[in-house]
């Protein structure tokens, strides 16, 4: 049975959190009046998963193996920097067991809400720890270093979102990573719009405002842009209340384009590690043929680029940073595979099946083969691949399977680093 503490007994909560950032005060009522995320809660566990919140998979994304934490016998630590309601608070215990979480939030609001939501999923019972506490993201010197940071939605409404960055890169452990979702200006140009109309209709940013929001969009002519794009793209993400309010009355935000979040992480002092939703940068999904050929001939930061003028549709960032430079394992070598030792992604649905919906929830295929190997790594955690099997094409089932991000290498000797 798992330890349950759901807060420190020697920290009090409190009543309102440091305004070290000056949108603190505002930022931190609106989300008192407009809990965020609307989501319900539920009892059970969160449906379904997100591979971005399982610090195993993130690893096993970023890093080319799924035990990168030089000390992965202690509980990782895990902190939700900006939890609001506590959804992503909810899959992180759930895809941690036995982990160290901190969610912290400057909503009292919110985390009313969030622990509420904590306490029916049962997600506190999955981890060592869980601590929900309304504190700001910027005032966390005292709690040492995380595994894992996550801060989505987050930065982009402080006044100083590069303090906001710096104050979690400093909180990261050194092989830690810190996922990051920040607006896009490109794919949020009828937001900024419909944003500018209601303050300049001094809409307000209470009641009257999230009326009358709703009501300008429903009232401008069916073929006006930003009512178009609105009932095509964002009617169903802000059904409820707190989402419409957060994207369209929100009183501080800020949004980026590429060059300008590629100068925010440098100015931070950290490291790119890559997108989370890498599919979404790849010139493939927009390109063919010759144009196709000359995209793939460009270093990578100039096909992002490329996208991000292709497709103006992209209305967020979500990525990936380090404290320091991430070197992925490439598992190029047969004898270094051999000796890892696998462990199969725990975000698939369907398991265990030939058909399954991966990580992104995407319609995967696996041969026979592939899935008794996967089936081996289940019976026989801690054993090397070359062991498991005498079949001499394991290495090759070994790449296909990590190819549709279903199998994780744990390379345990420092060395593997050098070689794989």
């Amino acid at each position: 049975m798992l330890h349950l503490k759901l807060l420190d007994p020697w920290r009090p909560l409190l009543m309102k959190p440091t305004p070290s950032d000056a949108a603190t005060p505002v930022v931190s009522d609106f989300y008192d009046r407009f809990p965020y995320p609307g989501d319900p809660v539920q009892d059970g566990p969160p449906p379904g998963y997100n591979w971005r919140w399982c610090l195993e998979s993130v690893d096993g994304a970023v890093r080319g193996e799924s035990s990168a934490r030089e000390d992965a016998a202690r509980p990782p630590r895990i902190l939700d920097a900006g939890c609001g309601t506590g959804v992503s608070t909810d899959y992180l215990c759930h895809l941690n067991p036995g982990a160290e979480v901190l969610a912290v939030d400057i909503s009292a609001g919110a985390l009313d809400v969030a622990r509420e939501r904590l306490r029916r999923s049962g997600g506190a019972e999955q981890v060592r720890s869980l601590r929900q506490e309304q504190r700001s993201l910027l005032d966390l010197e005292d709690e040492g270093c995380f595994d894992y940071i996550n801060s989505v939605g987050v930065l982009h409404h402080l006044r100083d979102p590069l303090a906001g960055l710096k104050a979690l890169g400093q909180r990261l452990a050194p092989q830690g990573l810190l996922h990051l979702f920040l607006y896009a200006d490109a794919g949020r140009w009828e937001i900024h719009r419909t944003q500018q109309a209601l303050k300049l209709l001094d809409a307000g940013i209470g009641a009257d405002g999230l009326r009358l929001g709703r009501e300008l969009l429903s009232d401008l002519p069916e073929t006006n842009r930003l009512r178009r794009t609105h009932e095509q793209r964002w009617a169903l993400d802000t059904h409820a209340d707190a989402n419409f309010a957060d994207m369209y009355l929100h009183p501080q935000e800020t949004s980026y384009d590429l060059e300008r979040l590629m100068a925010l992480i440098k100015s931070s002092g950290l490291y790119f590690a890559g997108f989370s939703n890498p599919s979404v940068w790849d010139p493939a999904r927009l390109l063919k043929g010759e144009l196709l050929s000359r995209a793939q001939s460009l270093p990578p930061s100039d096909q992002w680029a490329l996208v991000e003028q292709l497709d103006p549709d992209i209305s967020h960032f979500e990525f990936f940073v380090s404290a320091q430079p991430v070197n992925p394992l490439r598992w190029e070598n047969d004898e270094t595979l051999l000796q890892a030792c696998g462990r199969r992604q725990s975000c698939l649905w369907g398991w265990p099946s030939k058909s399954m919906l991966g990580p992104d929830l995407e319609p995967i295929s696996i041969s026979d083969e592939e899935l008794s190997l996967l089936r081996l790594v289940d019976e026989k955690p801690g054993v090397p691949l070359g062991t498991l099997s005498g079949d001499n094409t394991i290495a090759s089932l070994a790449r296909e399977l990590m190819s549709k991000k279903l199998l994780l290498l744990e390379a345990d000797d420092a060395l593997f680093r050098g070689i794989a």
